[in-house]
């Protein structure tokens, strides 16, 4: 089997591409062909060092897979060699093949392409635990999503449409404000020109419901001054790089609210939840209401190339790796 190593925290350039024998498959296990794995911008945050949680070296890199069943388990009843599937493995993924549980294996429906199975459940799990779970958000709500034209930011913009929100969507690049627009979002904000307070508070008639902000930086006080009162500010990542130090005033002074969401940290003490919340993502990916884009294609062997682009957020939508 062909794999990614990483063999010391560092740029992402030092990983390499190696052969390795095939895992065994254990009991209760299936071994999956892997036709595409999903590159998050945690992976690089993982491959130099900076993520809060530091894999012991050498380690494969990549937390999510598509692909088709070859080898079953003694005792799996539940799956078939030949069957499509998708995984969350956490680490692991950038592999020609990953040996996992029959039990966190999930069949792969016909709504999706093995790239939109390999990229949707971080996205679109953030997206539906932030909007349904944290901020409880309903109907005719506004959402101003920064990063919009990114990944897990798109997954926003879909997941709020389809909840009855107006969505707002600020990004850098007319590409991305574009694919936002054509995802569902009411307006644009070009953050490279325009003042993202003054524009999403004209837009929303004085200031947005919620901000959904895995960008971090300046862009996140922007965001909590664009909120109206008791407004709330989801915080989901820094994939600006910086993480922000927010004034207290502005989040005292108008009643509003900010909130930490953390789907990943959720899931481990939350398996059952988490099974009826992917169920309730795929569900409405099935009944055409959500619509995971279809990712720009990398070789594993172009590993590298994948991971700089989503560290230097040139990625529009989302990436995959293809043994």
């Amino acid at each position: 089997m062909q794999v990614v190593s990483c063999n010391s925290f560092g740029p992402v350039a030092d990983l390499v591409v190696e052969d390795r024998p095939s895992q065994p498959v254990g009991g209760g296990q299936v071994r999956i062909g892997v036709t595409a794995a999903g590159v998050n911008f945690v992976d690089g945050l993982f491959v130099q060092g900076l993520y809060q949680i530091k894999p012991p070296l050498p380690f494969v890199p990549g937390g999510e897979v598509a692909g088709v069943i070859t080898e079953l388990g003694e005792g799996v009843t539940t799956h078939a060699v030949g069957q499509r599937v998708f995984a969350s493995t956490g680490l692991g993924g950038f592999a020609s093949e990953v040996v996992w549980p029959a039990s966190r294996v999930m069949h792969t429906p016909d709504a999706l392409t093995d790239g939109q199975a390999a990229t949707f459940v971080q996205s679109y799990g953030t997206a539906w635990f932030a909007l349904h779970h944290r901020a409880r958000a309903t109907a005719g709500e506004s959402l101003l999503v920064l990063g919009a034209g990114g990944g897990v930011g798109l997954a926003a913009v879909d997941v709020g449409r389809a909840m009855g929100l107006h969505v707002i969507a600020a990004a850098s690049s007319e590409a991305k404000r574009a694919l936002a627009t054509s995802y569902g979002a009411e307006a644009v904000i070009d953050t490279s020109s325009e003042d993202v307070k003054t524009r999403a508070k004209e837009l929303s008639g004085g200031g947005v419901h919620l901000v959904y902000d895995p960008v971090g930086g300046a862009l996140a006080e922007a965001g909590l001054r664009s909120l109206r009162d008791d407004g709330q500010l989801l915080v989901i990542g820094f994939a600006g790089g910086e993480i922000p130090k927010l004034p207290a005033n502005q989040i005292l002074l108008r009643n509003r609210r900010v909130t930490g969401v953390d789907w990943g940290g959720w899931v481990g003490g939350h398996q059952q939840e988490n099974q009826q919340l992917l169920a309730d993502v795929l569900a409405a990916i099935e009944r055409g209401e959500l619509h995971p884009v279809e990712p720009t294609v990398y070789a594993l062997t172009n590993v590298a190339s994948a991971l700089q682009d989503q560290l230097d957020r040139k990625v529009t939508g989302k990436s995959v790796l293809v043994p």
